[in-house]
């Protein structure tokens, strides 16, 4: 009877380690907090010019006046530039944005040039037009309802 004991007490201290353990693997090294709600969102951005840098992954909330606006941000992921990379997020369903860009010089900046054009890569979800200007929030939001996986295509203009 004591061995069964002993045995059992084994079990349940593995299984308390396990469970202390869990919060940290449950997110997979994506931003926020994984819950029993929350869906995994991957973007995967292709097509970065250079390894040079970092390339920045904003996620925004279906909000027009918090899209693309200073502070609007629901979480921002920067990762090592390379021709492609991904980021993940942990959401409840829903609609977002996300907006990206190619920081090659570091700066943590999306530099500009004299005239205002974009002199780094740039992108958006959905891949919306943007040759005279940013897209709204309409062109660029798509639904979470399950883990998704989101593509984008970096931009250059020059």
């Amino acid at each position: 009877m004591k061995g069964r004991t002993v045995f059992f007490t084994a079990i349940a201290a593995l299984a308390a380690s396990l469970t202390v353990l869990a919060p940290a693997q449950a997110g997979e090294g994506c931003d926020g907090a994984r819950t029993a709600t929350s869906v995994k969102l991957t973007v995967v951005v292709n097509a970065v010019r250079s390894s040079a840098g970092e390339v920045a992954i904003t996620l925004y909330p279906n909000d027009r006046r918090r899209f693309l606006a200073k502070g609007g941000k629901l979480a921002r992921e920067r990762v090592n530039a390379a021709a492609s990379v991904r980021a993940c997020f942990w959401v409840p369903p829903g609609a977002y944005a996300v907006a990206v860009y190619h920081d090659a010089n570091g700066n943590r900046d999306f530099d500009r040039t004299l005239v205002g054009l974009p002199a780094e890569g740039f992108g958006f979800s959905n891949d919306p037009e943007t040759k005279i200007g940013l897209p709204t929030l309409s062109a660029a939001q798509f639904k979470v309802a399950a883990d998704l996986v989101k593509p984008i295509r970096m931009k250059y203009l020059k």
